[in-house]
């Protein structure tokens, strides 16, 4: 895509955070917003900001974790607008909790939550995408499914882990048919995603990527997203210098686990 104008976006977990903010980012390129989320307030508010900008949405409460959930955010879609042209995935719960307290009832619904609902949106819109021969997809990963820091939040970092799997799979499917595909991995980006956190065992340190990575704005991840899309870019992390350390862990698998084990890390309590 080389102009959003005119297109059509469905967004989940856009009442707030990442997803409000790309959400309003792809409004002021004339993009028209179906603002999903299972917070049926701030989906309206999300709208309602949209709406008195001058640009066109509509809001919907959504539970991801429903199977019937994409089935009728696509009809919502075309009954509104008339056609898709990118959906975002990033809707999120998060769990915390060290390996041995997270009962395996907590697993499945982290699972459910951040992992099954982009195989739930794939199942609805892929077959609209594909014979339009146009469109994209973002999937929000996070820099915990690129290199392991959270032991405390193995189920999300599970689930980021295969979205970006999932992703690239998608990318080298979809692309020769028209259809681009972002995998966005937010380092610390200023959210409440923290707020529905549910903890299992003994309290612990929500752990960060490090000191290296500073918390940003969740308007200027919007932002960046915008630009993967209109870029057809593939690997959006939040902050590019993570590559250095994949290089790092490539080059040295046991060696950056220990330099984890051993390294300060900043308690992120509220990013993704």
């Amino acid at each position: 895509m080389d102009n959003l104008q005119d297109k059509v976006a469905v967004v989940t977990g856009a009442g707030s955070g990442i997803g409000r903010a790309t959400a309003l980012a792809m409004a002021k390129r004339g993009v028209s917003i179906l603002v999903a989320d299972i917070n049926e307030a701030g989906a309206k508010n999300v709208a309602a900001e949209i709406t008195a900008a001058g640009g066109m949405a509509s809001a919907i409460q959504c539970d991801v974790a429903d199977d019937t959930a994409f089935e009728m955010l696509r009809q919502e879609a075309l009954s509104h607008f008339e056609r898709v042209d990118i959906v975002m995935n990033n809707a999120g719960g998060m769990t915390r909790g060290l390996p041995e307290h997270v009962p395996l009832d907590e697993w499945r619904r982290v699972l459910d939550i951040n992992l099954l609902s982009v195989v739930r949106s794939n199942l609805a819109f892929l077959p609209h995408l594909i014979a339009q021969g146009s469109g994209h997809i973002v999937n929000t990963a996070s820099f915990a499914g690129l290199m392991t820091y959270s032991f405390d939040r193995l189920a999300y970092s599970a689930a980021k882990a295969a979205i970006v799997q999932i992703s690239e799979g998608l990318a080298i499917y979809l692309r020769p048919q028209g259809i681009g595909v972002t995998v966005l991995c937010p380092g610390p980006v200023k959210t409440n995603i923290m707020a529905g956190l549910r903890s299992f065992g003994p309290p612990t340190d929500t752990r960060g990527p490090g000191p290296a990575f500073d918390l940003m704005p969740a308007e200027e991840t919007g932002e960046m997203v915008v630009k993967a899309i209109l870029a057809n870019r593939f690997m959006l992390p939040t902050h590019e210098h993570v590559r250095d350390f994949l290089v790092d862990r490539a080059s040295d698998w046991d060696a950056f686990i220990e330099r984890q084990i051993d390294a300060p890390h900043i308690v992120a309590r509220a990013t993704r």
